[in-house]
């Protein structure tokens, strides 16, 4: 297991944004605005002179597949796109991503994660683990007035083992 605290989550984001920025300058950054922690794309907004934009996607139901719901807007039309969130499993999210941007006539794409962690590859990530992972916004809920550990991660800690 691999947990991720706040200050570990924004020194890999900076490390990301680096070496995004260094090898492919985009134009324009794409973070899904439905995500957990609305993605890294923000963060990068006040250090780059790239363009912010969103698309949010969601999924109905956990395992079902994504679906677009808003976006990307049509400033896209031309430009060089990077999308980006923070983790990446099946890359089902990203390719729907990539290729609603393709259809808004995005001149390339290329994505990023920061945390790359199981079957699909991004063109950029910071780091790379096979481990299940927890992200600081992702450990606790609230259910019933209080706040819990997720249901999903209470499972999967017990099936870890003592000592997680």
């Amino acid at each position: 297991m691999l947990e991720v605290d706040w200050p570990f989550f924004g020194e890999l984001c900076r490390a990301l944004a680096l070496k995004i920025f260094r090898e492919y300058d985009p134009e324009v950054v794409i973070g899904d605005r439905q995500g957990p922690a609305s993605s890294p794309a923000p963060s990068w907004r006040a250090s780059c002179s790239a363009i912010f934009a969103s698309i949010a996607i969601t999924r109905n139901a956990p395992g079902a597949a994504p679906a677009v719901i808003a976006g990307p807007p049509r400033l896209v039309t031309g430009k060089r796109v990077l999308i980006v969130d923070e983790t990446c499993e099946s890359g089902s999210t990203m390719k729907l991503a990539a290729r609603r941007g393709a259809r808004a006539e995005a001149r390339r794409g290329e994505d990023g994660r920061v945390v790359q962690d199981r079957q699909y590859k991004p063109d950029f990530y910071a780091l790379e683990n096979e481990n299940f992972i927890i992200l600081p916004w992702d450990r606790e809920v609230i259910i019933g007035g209080e706040i819990v550990v997720r249901p999903d991660y209470a499972e999967k800690l017990r099936e870890l083992g003592p000592g997680v």
